[in-house]
C-alpha cells in the first residue's frame, strides 16, 4: 500500500473542506401538531417540518429538524455526497499510483 505522505496531506484537506458532512436525506414533510384547538388542523391544514433519515446499526432512523438547522444539514449532506464521491475514486488512484511505482522499480527489458 502505498503511505505517501503527500498524498495523505491532499486527502485530508479536502475532508477537512467538507466539513460538516453527513450521510443520509432531508425531506420537508405536513403533519398535524398536537394541539386539541389549532385553527390550521381544524381547517385540514397541516404544519410542516423537516425531517432528517440516515441509518444507525442496520436500521433506518428518522429525526425532526429544527428549521434554523435546514440550511446546515443541507450543506452537511451535500458535503457528504462529495466524501463519498472521493471515497469511489480512491480505490481505483491507489492501483493507478501503485502500478506506476512498480513501473519505474522495474527494469526495463533490454530488446530481444
Amino acid at each position: 500500500m502505498n503511505n505517501n505522505p503527500f498524498a495523505r496531506q491532499k486527502w485530508l484537506k479536502q475532508l477537512a473542506e467538507l466539513w460538516p458532512a453527513l450521510k443520509g436525506s432531508l425531506a420537508k414533510v405536513y403533519k398535524p401538531c398536537i394541539r386539541k384547538n389549532c385553527p390550521a388542523c381544524a381547517r385540514g391544514d397541516k404544519h410542516p417540518a423537516w425531517l432528517l433519515s440516515f441509518s444507525a446499526q442496520g436500521r433506518r432512523k428518522t429525526m425532526y429538524v429544527p428549521l434554523a438547522l435546514v440550511p446546515t444539514l443541507r450543506k452537511a449532506l451535500h458535503n457528504g455526497r462529495k466524501i463519498e464521491q472521493l471515497l469511489y475514486r480512491a480505490g481505483p488512484q491507489m492501483l493507478q499510483q501503485h502500478r506506476q511505482s512498480l513501473k519505474k522499480r522495474l527494469p526495463r527489458a533490454a530488446n530481444r
